[in-house]
């Protein structure tokens, strides 16, 4: 940003930093439903359209006419006075409520360039004519009664019962350099006006009061009571004009005698460039400092939203690594090798015979291998099928059990509800996840194979393994790493006990000791790594919704900075 003519360095710094403000602001989210993430959202909105519609187009030219607001209550007689003080029927005025709906900007025929453009409100389409009924619009009229310098906006009601109009008066009041605001004696006392009065008082606004439509004999009365109500409120300094209450004139007009004192008030400042110049500046110097305060309250709600994902990130993290590490126990303490995948081996292998055999030593085993073994090739189809049916089932399950968790853990609050039902329309159904766990067992067989074949390269070994089929010794090998009883019980405990030793010794009597234990020790590391990337694509889902919340980890951090930088330029400008 260009420094504004007229103002020195440190007031260019401060606008250099006012538009840094601005990019981070733009940067801020608060996608989770927390309970400080409404208002934040708003006042993050209300922050940018202050930078957008005053400040920022402020700094850049301080030289550009004061936007005088024309704000206050339903039925004050705003657009009248407007009326009134440009001698000319720009705004409509009426009975019915609300009148003023597309707020209107009165300048000086000379000032136009400053208003055309999006210099200022930069979201409101420009208009000529009666807008009509639109809050996204700013009617633009010219006049030769105006001062050149000045210009008036006549502000729809700041206690609308149309929320739009309330929240768009808000906004024009925070756009302006100067607040003419508007009242009665029927309606001074009301909380809503005195509301925004107090906020003008904490950010040092300029501000004029006109209490109109006074009834004969009580003006003295009610603008003491007026006059002492401002001065509680730090607001002693504001001129306060008295209009008393009568009939419109002939031409429409409230008398002229009556608007006369707020019309030379107005027009000493639109001629006066120092007093201008230090209107301008007053306002824009207490509207940086609010901003500078209102900023670090979004510090509190984006720390909320920091803390609230890496929560939510934590529980799908903690309930998949947990599944993880319940299939790594499970495969370990040999609970794969319970029920149906016992029964199949035991069919599969005599075991009696042969641990006797083991027992008392027999020294040429290796040479009656295949002697051990009387199972059929559909008997070894049935183990593998089992071990496979075993572990698929096992893996659905934890995987199941962990978006379980997930799903109960982002219901309980956090903001976490909608995002996961987003999450499980992406997961796979059950029938995918059931095709997949069973791929993936059949491939990590398929690796066992692989690794047979890679360990009995030579002659004797290739001999000992096709006398028993690749499949059979596929299978003494899973037996190997599923042998452990830890998670076995009773019967299983002798039956798994005494088929692991079975298996065990025929692989070693075709590898050697040393070889079956790298290849069970690989096996293993093959199979962890494929679980892993299975309950990878189930996890997908929900951490990809928190990565499309777009929360930035620094942003706490990068505002309070900013907030930090500009807060100590602006007490270099203004010399304290």
């Amino acid at each position: 940003m260009r420094a504004p003519a007229g103002i020195g360095s440190s007031a260019a710094e401060v606008a250099s930093l006012l538009e840094d403000l601005r990019h981070t602001l733009d940067r801020l989210s608060f996608p989770l439903d927390l309970p400080q993430a409404a208002d934040a959202r708003e006042e993050t909105a209300d922050l940018k359209h202050q930078l957008d519609d005053y400040i920022l187009p402020r700094y850049a030219s301080l030289d550009a006419p004061l936007l005088t607001v024309v704000g206050g209550s339903t039925g004050s007689g705003k657009s009248a006075l407007v009326n009134a003080l440009t001698r000319s029927h720009v705004a409509h005025s009426s009975a019915i409520r609300p009148t003023t709906r597309t707020p209107l900007l009165v300048h000086h025929t000379n000032d136009t360039r400053w208003f055309v453009g999006d210099r200022i409100l930069p979201e409101l389409a420009r208009v000529d004519g009666h807008g009509g009924d639109s809050h996204t619009e700013l009617e633009l009229a010219a006049v030769d009664t105006l001062p050149e310098g000045l210009a008036l906006l006549d502000s729809p009601d700041i206690d609308s019962i149309v929320e739009e109009n309330r929240r768009l008066a808000a906004q024009l009041l925070s756009a302006a350099d100067l607040w003419l605001f508007v009242t009665t004696a029927a309606r001074y006392a009301d909380a809503i006006p005195w509301a925004l009065l107090d906020e003008a008082a904490s950010r040092n606004i300029v501000i004029a009061i006109v209490l109109n439509r006074v009834p004969p004999g009580v003006g003295v009365e009610v603008r003491s009571d007026l006059a002492r109500r401002l001065e509680e409120r730090g607001l002693s300094h504001a001129p306060l004009f008295v209009i008393a209450e009568s009939d419109l004139g002939e031409e429409g007009f409230i008398p002229e005698a009556d608007v006369a004192h707020v019309r030379a008030w107005l027009e000493g400042l639109a001629h006066d460039s120092v007093a201008r110049t230090a209107v301008a500046r007053q306002t824009l110097g207490g509207a940086v400092d609010g901003v500078a305060i209102r900023g670090r309250s979004l510090l509190p709600a984006l720390d909320e939203q920091r803390s609230a994902l890496v929560t939510l990130a934590s529980q799908v993290d903690d309930a998949f690594a947990q599944a993880h590490a319940n299939i790594t126990k499970s495969i370990d303490d040999g609970s794969v090798l319970r029920g149906e995948v016992l029964a199949r081996w035991q069919d599969f292998v005599g075991t009696g015979e042969i641990l006797r055999q083991v027992e008392a030593g027999v020294g040429k085993i290796r040479d009656r291998i295949t002697a051990w073994f009387k199972g059929t090739t559909t008997q070894a189809e049935e183990v593998e099928e089992a071990i496979e049916d075993g572990i698929a089932k096992m893996l659905i399950g934890e995987t199941e059990s962990a978006i379980a968790t997930v799903e109960r853990a982002w219901a309980r609050g956090l903001g976490g509800e909608t995002l996961s039902s987003n999450a499980a329309a992406r997961l796979r159904t059950p029938q995918e996840r059931r095709d997949a766990a069973t791929t993936l067992v059949r491939q990590w067989q398929g690796r066992l194979t692989e690794l047979i074949q890679e360990e009995g390269k030579d002659k004797r070994a290739t001999a000992r393994v096709l006398s028993l089929g690749l499949n059979t010794v596929a299978i003494a090998l899973m037996i190997v790493i599923f042998a452990s009883t830890a998670g076995l019980s009773g019967g299983e405990v002798v039956v798994a006990g005494g088929t692991a030793v079975v298996a065990q010794k025929l692989l070693e009597a075709i590898f050697g000791d040393d070889a079956v234990r790298k290849m069970a020790q690989s096996a293993m590391r093959d199979l962890s790594e494929r679980t892993g990337a299975f309950m990878v694509e189930d996890a997908e889902p929900f951490r990809s919704e928190l990565a499309t919340l777009g929360v930035d980890a620094s942003a706490s951090d990068n505002l309070g900075e900013a907030l930090a930088l500009l807060s100590a330029a602006r007490r270099e400008e203004s010399g304290q």
